[in-house]
């Protein structure tokens, strides 16, 4: 990042994100005890089933979601935001606003991908 204020509030951004990933995750019923919630007196079909785990799949993306936004947020408060975890150098802002939750350089990301 810049020396100067970076034009884009990354702050602002990924509690917007973090807001958005939990109101999703209630939408699915997921509880304060780590699962999905269901009514006890819907039949158990072999739908029910089916749409249960997709629920559950859908959850776990929405959780490793958040605990991606979550690993920022503490990173911003460290003042690490923007480093990349393997190289050690500053992340571009224009990865930074394409993906705030970005850990790595594009060079590193990519790295990574071979």
């Amino acid at each position: 990042m810049s020396n100067d204020a970076p034009a884009v509030d990354y702050r602002e951004l990924l509690e917007n994100e973090r807001a958005g990933l939990r109101a999703k995750l209630a939408e699915l019923g997921y509880g304060e005890d780590g699962g999905l919630s269901y009514d006890p007196n819907f039949a158990d079909s072999s739908q029910v089933t089916a749409e249960r785990g997709e629920a559950e799949a859908l959850a776990g993306s929405l959780r490793e979601a958040l605990a991606e936004v979550e690993r920022a947020l503490a990173k911003l408060a460290e003042g690490t935001y923007g480093r990349c975890e393997s190289c050690g150098q500053q992340i571009a802002e224009a990865r930074l606003e394409a993906m705030p939750t970005a850990r790595f350089c594009i060079n590193c990301a990519s790295a990574s991908k071979r």
